[in-house]
């Protein structure tokens, strides 16, 4: 096991170096920049922050007249400047191999727009998205598991077959769909005014008492961890249904209900510890998911001050050091925890070996 968690370990270097250069090249040939951007405010035209540039960032056409457009009219040394502040005066491959360097140290640098360093802003934001994904992948599991023993336990029953109604337009309506009825529904859209719409904390959270803190704070999770359960739920319920009935179907089921036990007893004294293998090893993949995937709208539609948003408001304002580090620690982040589920299906059985793998 040692041998295989050393190999995947090392095939984390290479993977975040792939992801770096396609996420690298895709911003070179992205509409719009931090330089256009600058430029557009001091002519006044905010939209032109987005407006579409020839040539690469750094580089001038024939004549002296700016790649960028918005520059029209523009001192060619004020340009030079700010190109020189974001660092677009060095060359496409001297930034990529610079960044490298940097974010191998963990050294992300800072925002372009906001006077603060990256990682005290990753760092600031992290717990609202951690906190979202918690809670959403606990209850999803709470749901997700007895829900799909009973329907494994009746299957083809009338109970089944509504359930896995329900199941499949949870799994077909996205989270933010029902993110925007419950506000309609609860949150003052247009019948009850229950929830907060808005953050996690209400005004005054500090002066509160323990007790208060946390009731405030429950109140206003209660709506977005409920629209991520929501649309979160089906799969894992699906997968404990069939993982369970490929269990029950097996020679050692019938061995124990010959021997007299009940069904109780065969259910959860035998099966549940087979069938809840794949389930309870899934749950740093699910937490993964529903971290880096369901959480990011949720956290715009409910402007929750969480990594989602910050990597949502970087991508609009072309602040690229913020964009490239939200980008390369949700690819670290997810590389460990999928190595931690491998490590878990071998700590809930031994009998699966990894090392005989190749990679």
């Amino acid at each position: 096991m040692f041998a295989y968690i050393l190999r995947r370990i090392l095939l984390i270097i290479p993977t975040l170096i792939g992801i770096m250069i396609i996420n690298f090249t895709v911003i070179q040939f992205a509409p719009g920049g931090p330089v256009e951007r600058v430029l557009a405010e001091m002519r006044g035209n905010s939209a032109g922050a987005t407006a579409a540039f020839s040539g690469s960032a750094g580089d001038l056409q024939s004549g002296g007249t700016s790649a960028y457009r918005g520059a029209q009219g523009l001192d060619p040394a004020i340009i030079a400047e700010i190109e020189q502040q974001f660092g677009f005066d060095k060359p496409v491959h001297e930034r990529f191999f610079t960044m490298l360097s940097d974010y191998a140290r963990f050294d992300f640098g800072s925002s372009y727009f906001r006077d603060e360093t990256v990682i005290n802003l990753v760092i600031e934001k992290m717990p609202v998205s951690i906190s979202l994904g918690l809670w959403t992948t606990l209850l999803i599991y709470l749901i997700s598991i007895p829900l799909g023993i009973k329907k494994a336990v009746k299957d083809g029953s009338k109970f089944d077959v509504w359930s896995s109604g329900a199941i499949v337009l949870g799994y077909a309506i996205p989270g933010f769909l029902f993110a925007i009825l419950l506000i309609i529904l609860f949150s003052g859209g247009r019948y009850f005014d229950l929830f907060p719409l808005r953050g996690l904390t209400s005004p005054g959270w500090d002066e509160m008492n323990w007790a208060a803190r946390i009731r405030d704070y429950l109140w206003h999770i209660t709506l977005p961890v409920s629209a991520m359960v929501i649309s979160g739920f089906a799969s894992l319920t699906m997968l404990t249904k069939n993982s369970f009935l490929d269990q029950i179907s097996l020679q050692y089921v019938q061995t124990a209900r010959a021997k007299g036990l009940n069904e109780n007893q065969v259910l959860y004294g035998h099966v549940f510890r087979n069938a809840m293998l794949i389930v309870i090893a899934g749950f740093p993949s699910a937490f993964i998911s529903i971290l880096f995937t369901g959480s990011i709208l949720i956290e715009v539609i409910f402007s929750l001050d969480g990594l989602g948003l910050l990597g949502w408001e970087a991508t609009i304002n072309r602040d690229y050091p913020v964009v490239f580090a939200t980008l390369y620690l949700f690819t670290l982040m997810g590389l460990i925890l999928q190595l931690m589920g491998d490590v878990m299906y071998h700590l809930i059985d031994p009998r699966i070996d990894f090392d005989s793998r190749s990679f």
